[in-house]
């Protein structure tokens, strides 16, 4: 169900955000349109994909969702270019999105709804990306969080208050949905379902041509699924390390620094005494004195604590300035006074009187500046290692503003530059099988893929520790591959496509052989002897499930059939045609006390739910009034993938 909501609290552009239930995508304005002419809804239209009551969503908005959208696939597959991905029909499921969204908080603010700044701020303060090093809501971490995604606090704000008005809307609608026994009871029982029959398959291979095809077919072939042909972006990276090592001259402190951090920190190094403490504190200084007498006269100060009724507590170890601040003076002086295993004399702070026991006493030396050397000179080396590697972290970034190539700037760390072959977005070494990009340029291939040429750029691989200067050269942005260079392989995927209409004819045979009642064994090897590839099947739809695993397409196709009926579906990457024979439907039975109908019935009862959401969608739609500009909408296509 969680799912399914998600994609009504898409927004606009961004990035998502943990928040519990809602998934927040911030909103971003593009600065430009794409023009055009013609009257839309009453208004000049030609940068409106579409208008929801009195709010228009422009170009720039469908154009930067979907170039949004293209982003967060892109986690899962960098390749993917934004040709590809719009083939799928993207443009449209982004464009339902800002529909959807927009829809409901139109709906929402008629109605009365709203999201006031409290809970938006609730909402924020809620966000474990927007938390500092001490686990809570940090303001700087949260304005540079958004920064780097070129939001504002207001856009974040609007976007975050149409998540939680799209929230207060459908999850009452799908909350609880159940679906009724008689009806769970039909459709659990089709777990129990068996099917028997035949799959066949006539590979397109047993039916591809014998000769190549002509420069004529060749060419157009390859016209017609140039889509198919297209190789990403590739880029050489060059890039160079550096560590502490770089700086380790500059990190050895002096022997003046040494002198002048123990005279600045002699304290540090003096005599010291620390003491742990167990006590209890009374009221009064009567009941004090008769707790300590009665230690003093054989008795346990825990005894003691006890029958009066008090909590002992345990202190330290603590030195007697500490002891000091918490308690008083008089408390400290009465503790450090007294001896190993001795109780103290009472004394009294602002919370009451103290009596004391102290269970051990630890006496640290002082230490002379040549006993001190070997900690000063660590604390100075790492504190002067910090500095000199920003300082030259620094540096670089002034000579790379400046223009100084990537080489001259690796020889001031002394750091060698390597030089990768052509890479992918995904880290793949480009024309090889398996081949990838060292592992330390993990962290920043996907900057490196964002660069412009020639613009080196440092980051920081191991906090304080290690550092990479890198840059991108040699840009082949993703392109179909000239025929030249790939014709061969044409020729093989000619002579494939071919098979796969051969066998899609004889497959077409072969069913109408079984229409005249042929078995499909009998039919197959009447088309060719050499179509032996069949497989029995007598499965239940339970077992099916019970494999945890995808259901392959031609089984899946049996358990949507009629009995009695044979259908033919394409195999994948063109490998031929699977024949489908299904002869005889067991029908299951399930009883009310079976697992499977309880979780029948819970998941029935999600998709119920997912439904009314789906409904009250729909509803929302018709009546804040939905129109669109497909002639807009068919721009930002072109312009996304370059065809303008």
């Amino acid at each position: 169900m969680i799912s399914f909501f998600r994609r009504f609290f898409n927004s606009k552009l961004g990035v998502p955000v943990s928040l519990g239930f809602l998934a927040l995508i911030a909103l971003a304005f593009a600065s430009s349109d794409i023009t055009g002419t013609g009257m839309f809804g009453g208004v000049s239209g030609g940068d409106r994909v579409a208008v929801v009551g009195d709010e228009k969503i422009g170009t720039a908005d469908l154009s930067r969702a979907a170039t949004n959208a293209l982003d967060q696939m892109r986690e899962q597959n960098p390749t993917l270019t934004m040709a590809a991905f719009l083939r799928d029909g993207a443009i449209d499921e982004v464009l339902e999105q800002l529909l959807d969204r927009t829809a409901i908080a139109r709906f929402a603010e008629d109605i009365g709804l709203r999201a006031g700044d409290n809970l938006l701020n609730s909402e924020i303060l809620a966000i474990p990306a927007f938390r500092g090093p001490d686990g809570n809501f940090s303001d700087e971490v949260y304005r540079a969080a958004i920064g780097q995604q070129g939001l504002t606090d207001a856009q974040v704000r609007l976007d975050l208050g149409q998540g939680i008005l799209a929230q207060q809307l459908l999850v009452p609608s799908a909350f609880g949905a159940k679906m009724p026994d008689k009806m769970v009871s039909q459709y659990a029982s089709l777990l129990k379902e068996r099917r028997t029959g035949t799959i066949g398959i006539v590979p397109s291979a047993l039916y591809e041509p014998a000769s190549g095809p002509s420069k004529a077919q060749i060419q157009a072939y390859y016209t017609a699924n140039r889509a198919d042909y297209i190789r990403p972006e590739r880029r050489v990276i060059r890039f160079a390390t550096f560590d502490a090592s770089a700086v380790a001259k500059a990190s050895e402190p002096t022997e003046r620094e040494i002198a002048a951090r123990y005279e600045t920190n002699r304290e540090m190094f003096a005599a010291r005494e620390t003491r742990r403490l167990s006590q209890l504190i009374v009221p009064t200084q009567q009941a004090a004195n008769a707790i300590r007498d009665k230690v003093s006269a054989g008795g346990s100060l825990e005894a003691a604590a006890r029958e009066a009724g008090f909590a002992l507590s345990t202190v330290g170890p603590i030195e007697r300035e500490a002891l000091t601040s918490q308690s008083s003076a008089a408390v400290a002086t009465a503790a450090f006074s007294a001896a190993q295993g001795a109780v103290a004399t009472t004394a009294r702070s602002g919370l009451g009187w103290h009596v004391i026991r102290v269970d051990a006493i630890e006496r640290t030396p002082g230490r002379n500046l040549e006993q001190a050397r070997g900690d000063l000179v660590t604390a100075l080396r790492a504190e002067k290692q910090r500095q000199a590697i920003a300082d030259i972290s620094a540096s670089i970034e002034e000579q790379l503003d400046e223009g100084v190539g990537l080489a001259d700037v690796a020889k001031t760390v002394s750091a060698e530059l390597t030089t990768t072959p052509q890479v992918t977005a995904d880290g793949r070494i480009y024309g090889t099988a398996g081949e990838t990009v060292p592992q330390v340029l993990g962290p920043v291939l996907q900057t490196a893929f964002q660069m412009e040429e020639g613009e080196p750029q440092i980051a920081e691989l191991v906090p304080g520790e290690l550092f990479i200067i890198f840059e991108a050269s040699d840009i082949t942005p993703s392109a179909t591959a000239p025929l030249a260079e790939i014709e061969s392989q044409i020729m093989a995927d000619w002579k494939r496509a071919e098979g796969l209409k051969r066998a899609k004819a004889a497959a077409d045979r072969i069913l109408a052989a079984l229409g005249k009642g042929a078995t499909l064994t009998a039919a197959m090897r009447a088309e060719n002897a050499r179509l032996t590839n069949l497989d029995p099947i007598n499965l239940s739809r339970e077992q099916l499930a019970a494999t945890g695993q995808r259901v392959p397409p031609p089984l899946a196709l049996m358990f949507s059939m009629a009995q009695g009926t044979s259908k033919k579906l394409e195999a994948p990457n063109d490998s031929g045609w699977f024949l489908v024979q299904l002869d005889r439907i067991e029908a299951g039975t399930i009883a009310r006390d079976d697992p499977v109908f309880a979780q029948a019935k819970r998941e029935l009862g999600q998709t119920l739910g997912q439904e009314y959401a789906a409904q009250l969608r729909s509803a929302l739609r018709a009546d804040v009034g939905v129109e669109r500009n497909q002639a807009a909408i068919d721009a930002v296509r072109k312009q996304l993938t370059g065809e303008n």
